[in-house]
């Protein structure tokens, strides 16, 4: 059969059962049968759905064959039979079946799909994502079950096409809640375990990845076939590094776009804090207003501290497993370049390896440090060009007059000379502007100033050509050394206003707290590092100042200058604000419980001025009327008012030990007796004063760890409440499931639910949250079911019932770690 060409495969792939694979499978083949196609159903499972059966109509299907194993009867797909039919398209479903041994069948229905492709059939099929080998130990971890049935990522990844049929969990919770999916008596079960909100939401971005993977897969194909070269980045980890200056902004759009290329790319922006290199211009303003900027566009900041910016850089971009990293163009010029070596720019690109460096052109540039230093009004690179050019540039003029000598007189080479002074003295201040004009003055001497080639030093022209050069240098320079220093002094000035606008801000709005603040003003000051303390250190390179009543703040490092501490003295008032408010709410803290006491008081006076006092009441004038000797009672009356004697001893009695349990449970004095505990040893009893209950799947789950007396008072508090709040002709349900070493229990009613704002009061003990009766009870019920319930290392918390309702969830831990005894979900492997 070589000249036979293999069939097409086509996958509906699935997160979980219910999602609707089958019905599309079957709208595909009538599509196809309607267009002329000889289409043939050689398997499907409709699972008693009527809309899933209805696509049937139409369809011409192979029947199946009945086989027989250790003493049952099965039907299977009839393989020979559908390849005897040999039509253009089969429909197939349950592509991860296993087949019952015999009879010579493939021991998997995807060896059967497989068979039918040889055979040149095009076949369409039906697979939910948990039955992926490379997922199966993922879903088992999700879920807690153990899938049985899987088929090889290879034979799935070498169909023709997989189409993902999507829906949401509360989509597909919904279904199966108006009992579109499974059986009714199934629901409520298939609800509290497989399908729950979590479990579908994990399974969904499984599926997602999972066909996101094949589609990047697919893609790299076709660029291969197609001799595609070029880089298409289709999913994108970018780290854009921000300066805290003006380009930030346009760096991060830059680094957003890259990563909107590929559908999941993540955006990261980072600043590394130094008084230098990447970290020079900080302006927090800035960074406040890119680091918004950065979350509106989906991404993340980061703040890290290194003595080295490119490498701290790199090694980020490392640790987040990026692919690319954003830059801005260096601000040096080509002279500082060469004179002071690569910058950040280059160091980053060197160091990158395999991760693509993007240097991002800008108009704007932040200039200088975030506090500019007054000691220095040069940079380093001009500190070291300007004596380089006033020795350079003299002798670089006198080879061009030489060869020029009969051409200029001595009036203009003198000019000349006293031009390159001007432009040394603007480089790099007074004193490279003296090193220039001594230079040049001997040369012009020695080289131009008859007699040629010898120096005239007792000339007076001579000596006056010097002077004029020494005072024309020192008083260009002393002009440009002024210029730098108003402008330093105004980017200080700037850059100190800008600083204590942002510090003043994020006090008002809450949200700098205290040690957010020490770090900012290490970082600002360049220390390394700034704490409080009682009492000023008396250490050698330790700056202490006033952070209000009997607290410092001390920096160690470098010495400050008497304009910087100036800032931080601005500074350390600012963190004794926020050591005053911390105060302050501390003192507020321990006020609470105070408060809180005296509601919980005053509820529980209300409470029992009304619930102790009614049984109390009922139970004295029964008592007080069976004493009475004016009366003579028969027989059937002394019998009643025993008996509403002890019911009102009996509800008393349960009153005052729920009140007893709530104040040891507070006081921390409740006594446990942990042990291997199972729900058939205290349901019975928990049960006992409740009928409308039904209890389901409980056979098999585990045995907890609890107080067995206290286990049965929280089951019976919170199947009370169910049965009080489900209305007349339903049932509230019992059901129980095990999952990752706990066992969680739900107690399940199908009343109207909570109010919107009903959760946060929901454990709230002397409230009746929603009660359909409020005449009765202290409103103690939750409230000592969840202090039980924690005091047993469980958990209870509300979950909405699917169609209406409360769900209140009990987890309690196994009593022995081992999940050999967790069930497995029978319903998790349909259509």
């Amino acid at each position: 059969m070589s000249d036979v060409r293999p069939g097409r495969l086509k996958v509906y792939l699935g997160a979980a059962p219910g999602v609707g694979k089958t019905y599309r499978m079957l709208d595909e083949g009538r599509r196809r049968a309607a267009r002329g196609a000889d289409v043939v159903v050689g398997f499907a499972e409709c699972h008693g759905r009527p809309l899933t059966e209805a696509m049937l109509n139409g369809l011409e299907t192979v029947p199946r064959t009945s086989c027989a194993y250790r003493g049952g009867r099965f039907e299977e797909m009839d393989l020979a039979a559908l390849l005897a039919r040999r039509p253009q398209v089969a429909i197939v479903d349950e592509f991860a079946h296993t087949n019952v041994p015999g009879e010579g069948r493939n021991p998997k229905r995807w060896q059967d799909i497989e068979a039918l492709l040889d055979a040149g059939v095009d076949v369409i099929t039906a697979l939910n994502i948990q039955h992926l080998e490379s997922l199966n130990d993922v879903v088992e971890k999700i879920t807690g079950v153990p899938q049985h049935e899987t088929v090889p990522d290879e034979v799935v990844r070498r169909a023709h096409q997989v189409e993902l049929v999507d829906m949401p969990p509360e989509g597909l919770r919904r279904r199966m809640a108006h009992g579109n999916i499974y059986a009714p008596e199934k629901v409520d079960a298939a609800l509290a375990n497989y399908f729950r909100p979590g479990n579908l939401t994990a399974l969904r971005q499984l599926a997602l990845l999972w066909v996101a993977d094949r589609v990047d897969e697919a893609l790299q194909e076709y660029r291969s076939q197609h001799g595609i070269g070029r880089v298409w980045e289709t999913r994108e980890r970018v780290v854009v590094a921000l300066t805290g200056g003006p380009e930030g902004d346009t760096l991060i759009r830059r680094a957003a776009r890259i990563a909107d290329r590929s559908a999941g790319g993540d955006l990261l922006a980072v600043h590394v804090a130094r008084s230098d290199g990447l970290a020079a211009g900080v302006s927090h303003a800035s960074l406040a207003r890119q680091r918004r900027l950065v979350e509106d566009l989906g991404g993340s900041y980061h703040s890290v501290v290194g003595d080295d910016v490119a490498s701290t850089l790199v090694e980020f971009a490392r640790a987040e497993n990026a692919t690319q990293l954003v830059l801005g163009t260096s601000r040096r010029g080509r002279l500082a370049r060469f004179l002071t070596g690569q910058g950040t720019g280059e160091t980053v690109t060197e160091l990158s390896g395999d991760i693509d460096v993007h240097r991002v052109t800008h108009e704007r540039s932040g200039r200088g440090t975030l506090l500019p230093s007054r000691r220095r009004t040069l940079s380093t690179a001009r500190l070291i060009a300007g004596p380089v050019t006033g020795l350079l540039l003299p002798v670089l003029l006198t080879l061009v007059l030489a060869q020029l000598r009969g051409t200029l007189n001595l009036t203009s080479e003198a000019l000349l000379f006293l031009l390159a002074v001007v432009g040394v003295a603007c480089i790099g201040g007074v004193a490279s502007a003296v090193i220039a004009s001594v230079t040049a003055s001997l040369l012009l001497n020695y080289w131009f100033i008859p007699p040629i080639g010898a120096f005239t030093l007792d000339d007076p022209n001579a000596l006056l050509a010097l002077a004029v050069f020494a005072v024309v240098a020192a008083i260009v320079a002393a002009v440009v050394d002024r210029s730098l220093r108003l402008s330093r002094r105004s980017a200080r000035a700037t850059a100190e206003a800008e600083t204590m606008s942002s510090l003043a801000g994020s006090i008002v709005r809450g949200e700098a707290t205290i040690p957010a603040l020490l770090q900012r003003t290490r970082e600002t000051f360049g220390m390394e590092s700034a704490e409080l303390v009682d009492e000023p250190p008396e250490e050698v390179g330790v700056t202490a100042v006033p952070a209000g009543p009997g607290a410092w703040l001390a920096l160690r490092g470098r010495t400050l200058s008497s304009s910087e501490r100036r800032v931080l003295a601005a500074f350390a008032a600012h963190v004794g604000s926020a050591v005053e408010r911390a105060r302050l709410a501390e003192a507020a803290a321990e006020v609470e419980p105070v408060k809180a006491a005296d509601r919980l008081r005053t509820a529980l006076l209300r409470a029992v001025g009304h619930d102790l006092r009614t049984p109390l009441a009922a139970g004295w004038a029964a008592v007080a009327s069976l004493r009475s000797r004016d009366v003579e009672f028969s027989p059937e009356d002394r019998d009643e008012l025993l008996a509403t004697a002890d019911e009102s001893m009996a509800k008393l009695n349960r009153l005052v030990e729920n009140l007893l349990d709530l104040s040891r449970l507070e006081a921390g004095a409740l006594t446990l007796n942990l042990r291997a505990t199972s729900l058939e040893e205290v349901l019975p009893m928990a049960l006992a004063d409740v009928s409308d209950v039904d209890v389901v799947d409980l056979e098999e789950i585990p045995a907890v760890l609890a107080d067995p007396p206290l286990l049965e008072r929280v089951i019976a508090n919170l199947v009370g409440n169910a049965a009080r709040h489900t209305p007349v002709g339903k049932r509230a349900l019992v059901t129980a499931s095990a999952l990752a070493g706990r066992v969680e229990l739900r107690i399940v009613d199908r009343g109207p639910g909570l109010p919107a704002d009903g959760r946060d009061h929901l454990f709230e003990p002397f409230q009746r949250l929603g009660d359909t009766d409020n005449t009765t009870g202290l409103g103690l019920g939750l409230a000592l079911a969840r202090g039980l319930t924690e005091a047993m290392n469980g958990t209870l918390s509300p979950e909405d019932t699917p169609g209406g309702g409360l769900t209140m969830v009990v987890s309690l831990p196994f009593a022995a770690q081992t999940l050999s005894a967790v069930p497995t979900e029978q319903n998790a492997g349909g259509a």
